[in-house]
């Protein structure tokens, strides 16, 4: 009986002990920053997660995540982006310019991928889209955009010819947005009302104001901070009865109207090559900011029977989503 369990322990002695650690290789360290709370943030980074996967990265195997979240307040994102510096994170994936403006003050050193950030250029990311130099590149939103949602809001209802758009009045790339968006308004002749506002006090200014006017429509901006705060846009333009045209598919969803824009589950797993590029050895400032190629027209076909609208069929020919 003894000679069977010496050999029993001499055989199990042979079988190669499971890789902890480095012995299975490096696992990357990514940090997340997000102005968003991880409750409205969480499609972005998941679609992270999912670009990452199907390049071969997984969490506890060859990745770890280090997620920072602001929760709608973006006067804690210097914070934050410091936080994950002094963490030495392996790369930096940021979400939208505020975030991304905070990560580029935090390191000049750690690679940076952004995404969803509007005008890199105008907003001081980069230096150019074709060499953004240092250590950043990413995704980004150029404009054409902005106009074609006006544009169909406008075929969604024939009426409109006084728009209110809401921004951050804090966040270079909102008041950059906000600004294409009134130059579009120009050639479609269309009074656009801006209403600037960067947390829930201004929000709230900025709903007051609506009440008093008569404004036919509403819009967003793609902004973080505003997305952060999608349910009560979308339940107060129910409200007031407004058509509206918005800057993430998360509002349509909400029981929003409409949203024409990039795809932004194809935007981050775009960024997610780029991570896979850099944690191989290419240099960020050598890559290219590239541009969505992929825009989807989002249709929530139960608020538009709320408010009384007929979907043109040259929308619903168009859309790559309806919400029944």
């Amino acid at each position: 009986m003894r000679r069977v369990v010496l050999v029993v322990v001499l055989l199990m002695s042979l079988i190669p002990a499971p890789l902890t650690g480095e012995a299975q290789g490096k696992v990357y360290r990514i940090g997340w920053l997000s102005p968003a709370s991880s409750a409205t943030g969480a499609a972005q980074l998941e679609a992270l997660r999912k670009g990452l996967a199907e390049l071969g990265y997984f969490e506890g195997r060859n990745i770890a995540i280090e997620s920072r979240w602001a929760d709608g307040d973006a006067t804690r994102l210097p914070r934050l982006a410091r936080a994950l510096a002094e963490l030495r994170v392996d790369i930096i994936c940021s979400f939208g310019t505020p975030a991304t403006l905070a990560a580029k003050r935090a390191t000049t050193t750690i690679p940076i991928v952004f995404g969803q950030a509007a005008f890199p250029e105008q907003s001081g990311i980069v230096t150019s889209l074709g060499r953004p130099g240092r250590n950043l590149t990413g995704i980004a939103f150029i404009g054409p955009e902005y106009g074609k949602r006006l544009e169909l809001l406008r075929e969604m209802s024939p009426k409109t010819s006084r728009v209110v758009v809401l921004y951050n009045d804090q966040n270079i790339a909102s008041v950059l947005a906000m600004t294409e968006t009134q130059k579009w308004a120009r050639t479609l002749q269309v009074t656009i009302d801006p209403l600037g506002a960067h947390d829930r006090a201004t929000l709230d200014a900025a709903f007051d104001t609506i009440r008093r006017g008569t404004p036919d429509a509403l819009m967003t901006t793609a902004d973080p901070m505003l997305q952060s705060y999608r349910a009560l846009i979308v339940e107060f333009a129910a409200g007031r009865r407004l058509p509206s045209m918005y800057g993430d598919q998360d509002y349509v969803t909400a029981g929003g109207l409409m949203f024409y824009g990039a795809s932004t589950t194809a935007m981050w797993r775009q960024a997610a090559i780029y991570v896979d590029r850099i944690l191989k050895g290419a240099k960020p400032g050598d890559l290219p900011v590239e541009q969505p190629s992929n825009f989807d027209l989002v249709i929530n076909m139960k608020t538009a029977k709320a408010l009384g609208l007929t979907v043109p069929q040259t929308l619903l020919l168009r859309a790559t989503q309806m919400i029944e």
